[in-house]
């Protein structure tokens, strides 16, 4: 009943596998870890495999990107587990159906284990080649797949655990990329730091990271499983009741008040009189009501991890090592990359899943009106979370410190962040514009940035790597213009005392900002068009 005759396993597996989602994404996969070796396979006629520091270095990058990639994805799989369930209307079956919470929590999980396991087994072919150029052992290879299965695991359960709490897949796939990203930086951090230990970093792997995983994947499980029993009042069609005055008074932790400053910044308070005539009904619908009609659970988690893992890095990058600041403003731009679409990627595909799109088209708004009210209510909303995390820079520059010497520099930092915020919710309701469904849109949202902002990045540290000489580096180089961490790592920051850094280029400062002003100027008219043109005459 818990595995092998599991009814919601059977179901998921049956419905995947009649998906040709899945093969796309192996063919895809595999093809692109091929590439990826096949590129920095060493040109050398011989190799010395007593010491192969490339070899080495390919054997460390495939397993690296290989776990930095299934972490990502993992998310993608399991967050939409339950929240699917209640989007689809069949909550409340699952749930009256004589199937143990136990058994549904683990059909789930093992459903969303099962294409990441495929992924995993089909690279093993792959790093097979990679052995016989030496740089690590077969006994390396299997504790490095071990620690990766049970890491994956462990970030599935999480996304099931967050799956749970909410009622929408959007706020659950931002809340468990904002739970595993740091843990798989973590494990980053961990497996390279015992890189020269290799007896400890073999007992390490197979006896401490199993143990761990085991132990909080199966609170989470537990956690979980009494969730779905006690489940919350369930209205109509099995969506759960929202009341915000009892979410405040039960509320753990933080605590958003929308009458009170800084919270109406970014959620302010439902409008209790007449809307003025030259106001736009889009924005207010969206920014008061729209936004936050499933509860503040999502913001309030959000804005407490974000604080919580910002607290070391300001304090190391800021103020302790001063020439690391631009890795602090790195962070906050991942931050505002995962938090950023999730406002505006169901911006229009919620209107199309309550089949309001037509009566919305035929009213008196311009789609100029539409297209600014939906994209200001969630640039709203992103953009002033995302201030809190720069509010420390702005002290910074305030506070007796060497940033008095790069004022233009910390100004550009913050150009670069208005720009990316901007860029984040145009992609994202661009995005929202193209798919049926906002689970669709949002993946979509983070698979376009991801190529925009970090591809150029992981690109480059490739090319350094494996392909110092080649000519692929000036093309590496004009694709960083893309990405605005490459922007913010070429402003030049004078600190004295501080170790010399890699020479940088002002020059991809100012071609991030073209890059974007087209970029944004091509989509909103693509926007434009579709409003206007293809869905007043088609839909």
């Amino acid at each position: 009943m818990y595995l092998f005759e599991n009814p919601v396993l059977q179901r998921e597996l049956i419905s995947n596998l009649r998906m040709s989602r899945g093969f796309v994404l192996l063919t895809a996969y595999v093809g692109f870890l091929g590439l990826l070796v096949y590129a920095a396979w060493p040109s050398e006629q011989r190799i010395d495999m007593a010491s192969s520091e490339k070899a080495k270095d390919l054997v460390d990058l495939f397993f690296l990107g290989q776990y930095l990639l299934m972490s990502l994805m993992a998310p993608s799989f399991a967050a939409g587990a339950i929240t699917g369930e209640k989007e689809r209307a069949s909550f409340e079956m699952l749930m009256a159906s004589p199937i143990r919470a136990g058994a549904i929590v683990l059909g789930k999980l093992a459903a969303a284990l099962i294409p990441l396991a495929e992924l995993m087994v089909c690279s093993l072919p792959i790093v097979m080649l990679c052995l016989p150029l030496g740089g690590a052992h077969p006994v390396e290879v299997f504790a490095a797949y071990f620690a990766m299965i049970a890491s994956v695991a462990l970030f599935g359960m999480i996304s099931i655990w967050c799956s749970s709490y909410f009622a929408r897949t959007s706020a659950s796939l931002v809340v468990s990329y904002l739970l595993i990203l740091p843990l798989a930086m973590v494990g980053v951090l961990i497996w390279q730091a015992l890189q020269q230990l290799g007896e400890a970093r073999l007992i390490v792997i197979f006896a401490l990271v199993p143990i761990v995983c085991a132990s909080v994947g199966a609170m989470l499980w537990a956690d979980t499983c009494r969730r779905l029993l006690r489940a919350p009042d369930l209205g109509s069609a099995g969506k759960e009741v929202i009341d915000l005055e009892t979410e405040a008074a039960e509320a753990v932790g933080l605590y958003i008040s929308r009458d009170e400053f800084p919270d109406r910044l970014f959620a302010p308070p439902k409008r209790t009189t007449f809307l003025a005539d030259n106001a736009n009904p889009i924005y207010d619908k969206e920014i008061r009501s729209e936004i936050f009609s499933q509860g503040t659970l999502m913001l309030r988690l959000v804005i407490q991890i974000s604080m919580l893992i910002a607290l070391p890095v300001m304090a190391y990058c800021l103020y302790i090592k001063q020439h690391l600041a631009p890795w602090y403003i790195a962070y906050v731009l991942l931050f505002n990359v995962l938090v950023g679409p999730v406002f505006s990627a169901g911006s229009v595909t919620s209107e199309r899943e309550r089949q309001t799109l037509d009566l919305l088209l035929n009213t008196l708004i311009t789609p100029w009106q539409m297209l600014w009210g939906k994209l200001i209510s969630g640039l709203r909303v992103s953009s002033v979370l995302t201030s809190f995390l720069m509010w420390p820079v702005v002290l910074a520059c305030i506070m007796p410190l060497e940033y008095w010497h790069n004022l233009p520099t910390m100004a550009g930092y913050f150009l670069v962040f208005a720009v990316t915020c901007l860029t984040t919710a145009m992609t994202a309701l661009f995005c929202s514009t193209l798919f049926h469904k906002s689970s669709t849109s949002l993946m979509a949202t983070y698979l376009i940035i991801v190529v925009l902002f970090l591809g150029p990045m992981a690109a480059n540290l490739f090319v350094s790597t494996f392909l110092p000489d080649s000519a692929v580096v000036e093309t590496v180089q004009v694709a960083s213009y893309t990405s605005p961490f490459a922007a913010a790592f070429n402003l030049p920051l004078k600190i004295s005392n501080a170790p010399p850094l890699a020479a940088t280029r002002i020059s991809v400062f100012w071609g991030y900002l073209g890059f974007s002003v087209v970029y944004n100027f091509a989509l909103l008219l693509a926007m434009m068009w579709l409003f206007q043109m293809r869905w007043r005459v088609s839909e």
